[in-house]
């Protein structure tokens, strides 16, 4: 007997049957309203029909201003249409959020996907004792996490193997998880943020460690090539110092300029795009100028950083999340973290989120990023809102702009025909109350429904 999940009084009771056409390539997904219940089995596949979404208010991801009382009409794993009014069609099914406010599947633009939240593990340890198969099956645990909390796509940059795995298990549907757009280890300089070796006795290893090291052009160039033959759909750089690594200073540049035009031109010549994690300001002009796609953190930059990047077109990826996540271990719990971070945690904390205010009126791009694998992916948008940034903008950082800087904006960001049908709702209205972010209640990607009422579904892939 299928699992039987009841229906929640803010969201309107079924007014007959329906189902998602496609759970995997010969199942789908029935859903049967019987009693005040939706029973949750799969069925083997026939022909696909329409399904139609009657959505009370709709944020699109395009426009500013919402749309009371809408139907979305899909067919399979796509969106065909956006009709006002609650629409019906010979044979279609009918999934009702009348009483919902339905957005576009949210996008985390900065996500570590098998990386445990530091309060949680001790960092050195954990990675001196964790194989790439221990990491994976993290990964495609918090995957799972992540598109519960209503995130379909993400970016993840700077993992491993693992990731490439977690990846491609989601794209075979082996197991459940967000689209994933995946970089491999960063590129970086010896002795640098990304160099694993800091602080630990020179004898130690570990196989892949030496992956993203780069220590002169050819080298960097050698290096993208590497990683888009091993699977990367992108590529990370670190040309500063980080917050979270030993002997390594945040507000010095590492890689030398003409190392980062080379990565650059490098990754744009194979269809691969740049994110680059840097701190400084002279760091991120250089780097802007070099042609990355986007800085990662950003914090030491100036009103005439964001100018030039605002002239390059060239992506803020503000990571407030993260500083929040640390600043608490650091806080609470230092001796979790690699030696050297807490110091520089507890005196770097605060100036990203003032510097948020600079990005916001200097009128540059901005996209939705953690920085987190484990733990509350939506916490950004209450950081986003509180420093600042308007509700509906947040929304767009998270759907729209987000799309356009990971490079498929026919794909996913909005709600319009064409694109998948990776759909999320929440009770309550998020642009008059944050914690709504939080607390998304259906979770659709591709046309299969894994989260209504609240509760996820008994979805497989």
């Amino acid at each position: 007997m299928p699992a039987r999940i009841p229906l929640n009084s803010n969201f309107s009771s079924c007014r007959n049957r329906f189902r998602i056409p496609r759970v995997a390539r010969t199942t789908r997904l029935l859903r049967v309203c019987a009693g005040g219940f939706l029973a949750f089995g799969l069925v083997a596949a026939a022909d696909a029909r329409d399904v139609i979404i009657h959505a009370g208010t709709l944020i699109d991801g395009i426009s500013a201003t919402p749309r009371e009382h809408m139907s979305i009409v899909l067919h399979d794993d796509k969106i065909v249409a956006v009709e006002a009014g609650f629409q019906s069609r010979p044979g279609a099914e009918i999934i009702d959020l009348t009483n919902a406010t339905v957005m576009p599947g949210f996008i985390d633009c900065h996500v570590h996907i098998s990386a445990k939240l530091p309060s949680r593990s001790n960092a050195t340890e954990d990675w001196l004792t964790h194989s790439d198969i221990d990491r994976a099956f993290d990964g495609a645990l918090f995957a799972r996490q992540m598109l519960q909390q209503g995130f379909t796509s993400a970016r993840d940059v700077g993992g491993g193997d693992e990731t490439v795995a977690v990846r491609d298990a989601i794209e075979a549907h082996k197991i459940i998880g967000p689209r994933l757009w995946v970089s491999l280890e960063p590129l970086g300089p010896t002795a640098g943020h990304g160099d694993p070796h800091s602080g630990l006795d020179r004898d130690l290893s570990h196989k892949g460690w030496d992956n993203g090291l780069v220590d002169s052009p050819e080298q960097a160039r050698l290096r993208v090539r590497e990683h888009k033959r091993r699977g990367a759909n992108l590529i990370k750089m670190m040309p500063s110092g980080g917050i979270a690594s030993t002997g390594d200073d945040p507000r010095q540049q590492l890689m030398t300029d003409e190392e980062m035009r080379v990565v650059v031109e490098t990754a744009h010549s194979l269809g691969l795009k740049v994110a680059a994690h840097i701190y400084p300001a002279g760091a991120i002009e250089s780097a802007v100028r070099a042609g990355v796609d986007s800085v990662e953190h950003g914090s030491f930059a100036t009103a005439q950083t964001f100018a030039l990047m605002k002239a390059h077109g060239t992506y803020l990826v503000p990571t407030l999340t993260v500083y929040d996540v640390f600043y608490a271990t650091a806080r609470d719990h230092p001796e979790l973290l690699t030696p050297g971070t807490a110091v520089k945690e507890m005196a770097n904390d605060l100036l990203p989120k003032k510097n948020l205010a600079l990005a916001l009126k200097s009128g540059i791009k901005i996209a939705y990023g953690t920085d987190i694998g484990e733990g509350d992916h939506a916490m950004e948008f209450g950081l986003l809102i509180a420093n600042g940034m308007g509700a509906m903008q947040a929304i767009f950082a998270a759907t729209r702009d987000a799309a356009e800087l990971i490079g498929a904006p026919e794909q996913i960001g909005s709600i319009q025909a064409g694109r998948y049908a990776d759909i999320v709702a929440t009770s309550g209205n998020p642009l008059h109350d944050s914690k709504q972010f939080g607390h998304v209640d259906f979770v659709m990607k591709g046309g299969v429904v894994y989260k209504i009422n609240g509760a996820a579904t008994a979805a497989k892939e």
